[in-house]
């Protein structure tokens, strides 16, 4: 079976995150309730959610300390966000 990874975080100034994975899906997810919770409520302020998303441990993270640690990290399940979140069209793919 294979392990799912997150290649690449796309955010979104609604609070989403597009979600390249290894398998080439793109997947969406929607973190505006995920904002509200708990060590998440920092990245209410957009800014930060914006500045800080990004992938670490082979998912998505949010860099909060800014020093790269993977251990300081708020970081999600990739495995919960690949069975969770719908397929979707890339949103960085233009019609040419």
């Amino acid at each position: 079976m294979m392990q799912h990874t997150i290649l690449q975080a796309y955010p979104t100034k609604d609070f989403c995150v597009y979600l390249y994975f290894n398998d080439g899906r793109i997947k969406k997810f929607d973190a505006s309730e995920l904002v509200t919770q708990g060590v998440f409520r920092p990245l209410a302020d957009i800014d930060l959610f914006m500045r800080t998303c990004t992938v670490m441990n082979h998912t998505l993270a949010w860099d909060i300390s800014g020093s790269r640690n993977p251990y300081e990290c708020l970081d999600l399940d990739a495995e919960h966000l690949y069975a969770t979140c719908p397929v979707v069209k890339d949103p960085l793919e233009t019609d040419a």
